[in-house]
């Protein structure tokens, strides 16, 4: 169990996938972080919106800013 105070801010970086190179700030290091990125529909009701989600999973060689979170192509 990792023991960082979730009150830390680090800045991580995103690897692949559609968010490659994209920065952020992490609190607690999570295992993964879920992107969503907006799909255009054509047709849908009212208030209907589709969004891809893409997964990127803590590559936990890395102990040092940037944290890095590698593209993870089998997560839905």
């Amino acid at each position: 169990m990792e023991t960082t105070d979730v009150r830390t801010w680090e800045t991580a970086m995103l690897a692949g996938g559609p968010a490659d190179g994209m920065r952020m700030r992490v609190s607690g290091r999570p295992r993964v972080i879920q992107v969503t990125y907006e799909c255009r529909v054509e047709g849908a009701p009212h208030g209907v919106r589709v969004e891809g989600v893409y997964v990127y999973r803590r590559d936990h060689s890395v102990t040092s800013e940037p944290l890095r979170y590698g593209f993870d192509i089998a997560s839905p």
